[in-house]
């Protein structure tokens, strides 16, 4: 065994220097689209261009709102719609009530109780004479 304080050894040498590898710039290519987006996009294109992207995404809050308040105006529809249903139905029923309460059965028994009877005798029909002396 050897101290290595007092020899030392090559192989530590070389990790002792230090390597700087000079990466080179990176070229830029030299094809046509690059070229042509190089030209229209810079920042002088970009302001000309603001109005017209915050007119576009003016309109696209405007078209995300109308699509909200059509779908709520179709949910209120169906509500109501329903409520319409429900309403004639309740129509319906009562007007069934009604009609059955006012057979003659039915309206027998519900003056039964006042003390009323159904007359047995068919109404008499009332004539006035008239006087023919008066001419």
């Amino acid at each position: 065994m050897t101290n290595r304080l007092r020899t030392p050894i090559e192989e530590e040498d070389v990790e002792q220097q230090l390597i700087v590898e000079e990466k080179p710039a990176k070229e830029i290519a030299d094809n046509y689209l690059f070229k042509y987006f190089n030209k229209k996009f810079t920042a002088e294109a970009a302001t000309r261009a603001l109005p017209f992207l915050l007119f576009m995404a003016l309109l696209g809050m405007f078209y995300i709102a109308n699509r909200n308040f059509a779908e709520k105006n179709i949910r209120d529809i169906d509500k109501i719609g329903k409520q319409v249903n429900e309403l004639s139905w309740q129509y319906k029923s009562a007007k069934a009530r009604l009609a059955f309460k006012s057979t003659l059965t039915e309206v027998i028994k519900k003056v039964d109780t006042l003390g009323l009877k159904q007359p047995v005798v068919p109404p008499q029909v009332l004539t006035a004479e008239e006087d023919k002396d008066e001419h």
